[in-house]
C-alpha cells in the first residue's frame, strides 16, 4: 500500500513537472510573439526607395497562361512604372507550352514596346516530347526503368541560362544590372520586390520570398535549405531545423539559409560578370545515376563566389503565391501567420526536431556520394546540402520521379 502511495506521488510530482515546463515554454514563446508582432506594427512602414537600381528581370515559363493573365504580365508593367523602361531589362523564355502562354506573353511583348523596355522574349515550339526525342546527349541518363531517359534538372538549367544570355551580351555593350531578378510563375506586387530587393540593405547574394500554394504550407521544399544545411522540418511556419534560421523567422528578421528560390530570388549581379560567369546547372550525370539529384535552384547558391561572404537569405516579409486565391490569402493580415498559427507552429517544430533525425538521409547521401567517386580526388560535389535521393526525368506532359 505504501508502496502504491508513493508511486502515486512520484507520478503526480512528475506530471506537474512536465505540466510546469510546458507552461514555462508556452508563456516564453506567446511573450516572444507577441513582442515581435507589437514591434512589426509599430515599425516604420515606409516603402525602401530602390528605384536608382538596375534590374535584370528573367523568367522562364511553362503553361502559365491562367497566371499570366491574372496577374503576372500586369506586375511586370508595374515594375517597369516604379523602376523606369531604362533602368529595366526583361528577358523570358517560354517553351513548347500547350495552352495559350504564348498569346499571353506577345500581349506583355506589346505593352513593353510601347513603353520602350528593352527585352528578349523567346516562344520556342520544342515540347517536352520533341525534347525527350532526340539524340542522346549529355543530361541522358540509364533510369531503373531499364531505358535511357533525359533528366530534368539539366533541362531546366539550360533554359535558365538562355534568359541570362542577354545580360552577357549587354556587358559587351557597357551595360550592367545591379541585381538578377528571377520569376517564377507566381503573384506579385511592386511593393514585394522592394522589400526583397532592400533585405539588409540590399547586402546579400541572393535573397528569396516565401512561396505558397496551399498555404499555410509554403511551396519549394527542393531548393530551401536552412543555415545548416537542412530542409525544413516542417512545412509550416517557423519551418526551419537549425537554431540561427528558426529564431530569425520567429523574429521576422532576414532567414540565414544557405539556400533558397521559393518563389522570387534577387542576386547580386556581380558574379555574373566574372571571367567565368555564375550559371545553373545539375549535378554531373554520372553522380545522378547512383539516385541523387539536386535543384539548380540550389547549386547555384553553392557556385556563387559571393555566398560564404554575402549570404542567402529568406526575407519573411515577401510572400507571393502560386494562383492569386493563395497570394491573397498570404497578404491578407499585417501579421501572418496568426498568433495561434505560429503558437501551434512552434510546437509543432519543437515536436518534429525532437522525433525525427536526418541521419538515415545523410547517410544514403554519404553512401552514394563516396560510391560514385571510389576514391577519385578528381570527383567532387560543392553543393552536397542539395542533394536528395531522388531521380527526375523529363516526360511528355511534364516530368516523373523514377
Amino acid at each position: 500500500m505504501l508502496m502504491t502511495s508513493f508511486r502515486r506521488s512520484t507520478r503526480s510530482r512528475l506530471l506537474r513537472a512536465l505540466l510546469l515546463i510546458f507552461a514555462v515554454f508556452f508563456t516564453i514563446d506567446l511573450l516572444s510573439l507577441i513582442s515581435t508582432r507589437d514591434h512589426n506594427n509599430l515599425a516604420d512602414k515606409k516603402p525602401p526607395n530602390v528605384q536608382g537600381q538596375r534590374i535584370f528581370i528573367a523568367s522562364i515559363h511553362w503553361n502559365n497562361e491562367q497566371i499570366l493573365r491574372s496577374r503576372w504580365n500586369r506586375a511586370i508593367l508595374e515594375l517597369v512604372e516604379y523602376f523606369g523602361p531604362d533602368q529595366i531589362y526583361v528577358s523570358i523564355h517560354e517553351s513548347g507550352s500547350w495552352d495559350n502562354s504564348k498569346d499571353a506573353l506577345r500581349e506583355l511583348d506589346r505593352d513593353l514596346e510601347s513603353l520602350r523596355v528593352r527585352r528578349t522574349i523567346t516562344l520556342e515550339e520544342t515540347t517536352h516530347k520533341d525534347e525527350i526525342q532526340k539524340p542522346f546527349a549529355a543530361g541522358w541518363i540509364d533510369t531503373p526503368r531499364g531505358k535511357k531517359e533525359l533528366r530534368r534538372i539539366p533541362y531546366l538549367s539550360k533554359l535558365r541560362n538562355k534568359v541570362l544570355k542577354p545580360l552577357y551580351d549587354l556587358a559587351l555593350e557597357d551595360v550592367r544590372f545591379d541585381k538578377v531578378l528571377f520569376l517564377n510563375d507566381v503573384a506579385f506586387q511592386t511593393e514585394d520586390v522592394t522589400e526583397l530587393l532592400a533585405t539588409r540593405d540590399g547586402e546579400y547574394a541572393a535573397a528569396c520570398s516565401l512561396d505558397f500554394s496551399k498555404p499555410p504550407h509554403y511551396y519549394d521544399t527542393f531548393a530551401l535549405r536552412d543555415s545548416d544545411g537542412h530542409e525544413a522540418v516542417t512545412s509550416t511556419f517557423p519551418y526551419f531545423r537549425s537554431k540561427a534560421s528558426r529564431n530569425a523567422m520567429i523574429s521576422n528578421q532576414p532567414v540565414p539559409v544557405q539556400s533558397c528560390w521559393n518563389g522570387i530570388v534577387a542576386f547580386d549581379a556581380i558574379p555574373f560578370y566574372e571571367p567565368d560567369p555564375l550559371q545553373f546547372r545539375g549535378v554531373p550525370d554520372s553522380l545522378a545515376e547512383h539516385h541523387v539529384e539536386a535543384s539548380e535552384c540550389c547549386l547555384i547558391h553553392a557556385d556563387n563566389p559571393l555566398t560564404p561572404t554575402q549570404g542567402v537569405w529568406l526575407n519573411p516579409n515577401v510572400r507571393v503565391g502560386y494562383t492569386p486565391k493563395a497570394y491573397t490569402e498570404v497578404r491578407s493580415r499585417q501579421t501572418w501567420p496568426s498568433i495561434s498559427q505560429r503558437i501551434s507552429g512552434i510546437w509543432g517544430n519543437r515536436m518534429w526536431r525532437w522525433l525525427s533525425t536526418t541521419a538515415l538521409k545523410d547517410a544514403t547521401i554519404k553512401s552514394r556520394l563516396a560510391a560514385w567517386t571510389k576514391g577519385d580526388t578528381e570527383l567532387s560535389e560543392p553543393g552536397t546540402h542539395c542533394l536528395i535521393n531522388e531521380m527526375q526525368v523529363l516526360i511528355e506532359n511534364g516530368w516523373a520521379h523514377v
